[in-house]
């Protein structure tokens, strides 16, 4: 017997970095998603694009803890997925929810989704040294959300699901999402004073742009994107390229475009209405991108 669960990836509109210093962020689950397929076997086997091994903590460092961290029998996991890998759109939080729904559902385990939730993000803090509950929850979730750091446990707030285009801009280039976190950390530890109101300005972004959401001022969300972004950049998890591909969006007609994730590589976001979707696609593959169409999902994880 086999059993498949599949788990989105998520875009971050407000908050990232910030929230790993336990400020509020926004995002929201899209209709990219990784699938994970597990029965139970003679021997323990991972087999993903990155290859097939055991347990390895150097090729699939995140499948590896979510078996061994649920104790369960030797079994064999198979990770197939529409996201890219390190793009700063969830991938390891997606493979991680998908393999613990998977698992929990092979073997009786009997934990509840929000239990789910807080394993998977305690698998990626001990995985990459430091991880916001993001990911993992909105993987799990779906949906637009807004996220209050708080230990395991973060509070959040459902919010309108984002009902309008999203444009992916994918640099193709692989970002660390350990590294570019360890960096920011670096730069808090060297230059509190600066980097806490840094940090506090893009919290206010949550305040600001939840009732933008709810009553679908992407033009209004667009905005404070952009101004994100030059937080990003100012705290150096930007990239010429990353930037390349939020102008071109943003001249194409996109509402706001910006950063999505660790930064550093990876990709961008923008939202569009359906008249301009088209042309920010083009623009971001004129301008050296792979451009991904997609929209938000209320789905989280589930069984396939």
């Amino acid at each position: 017997m086999t059993t498949t669960y599949s788990a989105p990836g998520k875009i971050y509109l407000f908050g990232e970095h910030a929230v790993v210093y336990g400020k509020r962020a926004v995002a929201s689950a899209i209709n990219l998603r990784t699938v994970a397929t597990v029965r139970e076997s003679n021997q323990t086997r991972i087999t993903s694009s990155l290859g097939t091994t055991g347990i390895d903590y150097m090729v699939h460092p995140y499948i590896s803890r979510c078996i061994e961290s649920l104790s369960v029998p030797e079994v064999s996991v198979m990770i197939d997925s529409d996201i890219p890998v390190g793009s700063g759109l969830g991938s390891s939080a997606a493979a991680v929810i998908a393999t613990l729904g998977a698992l929990n559902s092979e073997f009786g385990l009997g934990m509840t989704r929000a239990e789910i939730a807080e394993v998977g993000h305690a698998i990626e803090r001990e995985v990459q040294g430091a991880a916001s509950p993001t990911d993992t929850f909105v993987s799990t979730m779906g949906g637009t959300i807004m996220i209050t750091p708080g230990g395991l446990s973060p509070v959040s707030a459902k919010l309108r699901l984002i009902d309008c285009d999203i444009v992916i801009g994918d640099t193709r280039e692989f970002s660390s999402t350990k590294e570019l976190v360890g960096n920011v950390g670096v730069l808090h530890e060297r230059y509190p004073t600066v980097m806490n109101p840094v940090f506090d300005i893009i919290d206010s972004f949550a305040e600001v742009g939840v009732p933008l959401i709810e009553n679908g001022d992407y033009r209004g969300v667009g905005e404070l994107m952009n101004i994100n972004h030059g937080l990003l950049d100012s705290i150096g998890v930007g990239s010429a390229k990353l930037s390349a591909l939020v102008y071109a969006a943003r001249d194409a007609g996109a509402w706001g475009a910006k950063i999505t994730g660790a930064g550093g590589g990876g990709c961008i976001v923008a939202l569009a209405d359906e008249a301009a979707a088209d042309s920010v696609v083009q623009a971001i593959a004129d301008s050296g991108g792979h451009a991904i169409a997609t929209s938000a999902s209320e789905e989280g994880v589930a069984a396939r």
